[in-house]
């Protein structure tokens, strides 16, 4: 079984004055943590919503410093537990992100999207002498 597992960083950003600046820095410095070992983790912004149920920018910034909250899906293979694969993808991302907390958000089944698991059969084909 394939699982796509999904965990949230927190990622401290320094000397940013706005939420995009924030946000692009903690991006990029994901990216690098991450690369090349682990360039197939994809990196989004995450979410963050109020007890209101408002949602606000993924960055939260005071005295020049931002913790920006960001999502990261890493797909794991040939798991026979959503467990396995939770701790898998947690132990890759975890060892290049030291000291970045990380918090699982979701872990789903890939189903096999193939229909056809032969495929075309060569011998079906005649050859016109």
């Amino acid at each position: 079984m394939d699982c796509r597992v999904v965990v949230e960083a927190a990622v401290p950003v320094y000397d940013v004055e706005t939420e995009d600046e924030a946000i692009r820095i903690a991006i990029s410095k994901t990216g690098e943590m991450l690369n090349p070992d682990l360039n197939y983790v994809e990196i989004r912004m995450g979410t963050r919503v109020t007890p209101g149920g408002e949602e606000l920018l993924p960055a939260f910034i005071a005295a020049d410093e931002a913790l920006v909250a960001l999502e990261l899906e890493m797909t794991v293979f040939n798991v026979e537990q959503e467990e396995h694969a939770t701790r898998i993808a947690r132990k890759e991302i975890g060892q290049r992100l030291e000291h970045i907390p990380l918090k699982l958000l979701s872990v789903t089944r890939i189903e096999d999207e193939s229909g056809d698991e032969n495929g075309p059969e060569f011998g079906d084909y005649a050859e016109d002498a």
